[in-house]
């Protein structure tokens, strides 16, 4: 329902601010259902075709939390998380869509035909998540949608994303105490940095430590009974980043877009280092 880019907000009128433009509650939530069903009645044509495949969905979730402990703003975090990451989980691992956000939405929701939610909850051999960063809400005053408030901790990505490695500690063990889950793939992870290229070489110590840390979350996660198969560092190289076209740079290796040269940054270097060392034999 959301790009997993632009639409850090949540709600269905955020998720329409990317292209086409268009601005509806109706149509994101419609738009939101047939993507899913789309995805169960992919799961079957899938099993059906190749009977030995493993078939999953990834979704890219949000962790939220409230800028003050006062209910109101505990409130927002609970309709925040309704609209980006419940509408969206629930319905694939509960075969319901969340009871608050259906009430919520009732005169603009989808129409929903018999058979729809038993589609989308299709038995998965295992679920996808994207993480980048947490959210920060608060109410509004006037009663509206939950306020994203901007990103100000010790530390923000050029995309104006908070590093937040135990969001990803949250959303993992959270998935794992409400849902009954399938294996955990981490599918994206990563961080866009102001690269700088000198010569033959790009330093960038951010990006390392913040991949670092984030494994750091998945093993804790683990240790506590999370079943979590991989990781997936977004990305390899820079690339095309939606809206921001080549502006921003999420890769471990640095592409010269006027002539395609590829030059690898500190972080691939670390990167390869630390998986050579986590395959290393352990010598009794």
């Amino acid at each position: 329902m959301a790009s997993r880019r632009t639409c850090r907000a949540g709600g269905a009128k955020a998720c329409c601010s990317v292209a086409p433009g268009r601005r509806s509650e109706h149509d994101a939530l419609a738009a939101a259902h047939h993507v899913l069903l789309a995805h169960g009645r992919g799961v079957e044509v899938v099993r059906r075709e190749s009977p030995g495949a493993e078939v999953g969905i990834t979704i890219d979730l949000v962790r939220f939390h409230p800028l003050t402990e006062s209910e109101e703003d505990a409130a927002a975090v609970a309709r925040a998380d309704g609209l980006r990451n419940r509408w969206i989980l629930d319905p694939v691992l509960r075969g319901a869509y969340p009871e608050d956000v259906v009430d919520r939405f009732a005169a603009v929701g989808p129409l929903l035909e018999d058979g729809d939610l038993r589609t989308i909850a299709a038995p998965l051999d295992f679920l996808g998540i994207n993480y980048y960063t947490r959210n920060v809400v608060r109410a509004d005053p006037a009663g509206g949608e939950p306020v994203t408030v901007p990103a100000k901790g010790p530390e923000v990505t050029e995309m104006g994303w908070e590093v937040y490695p135990d969001g990803l500690y949250e959303l993992l063990t959270r998935l794992h105490e409400e849902y009954d889950l399938p294996p955990v793939y981490v599918t994206e992870n990563g961080a866009a940095f102001p690269d700088r290229r000198e010569g033959d070489v790009v330093d960038d110590p951010r990006r390392s430590s913040y991949v670092e840390r984030h494994l750091g979350a998945i093993a804790r996660a683990l240790a506590d009974g999370v079943d979590v198969r991989g990781y997936f560092l977004w990305s390899l190289f820079d690339n095309f980043e939606w809206a921001l076209g080549y502006s921003r740079r999420f890769g471990i290796v640095y592409v010269d877009f006027e002539t395609l040269e590829r030059v690898p940054k500190s972080s691939y270097r670390w990167y390869r280092d630390h998986i050579a060392r986590e395959r290393a034999p352990v010598v009794a």
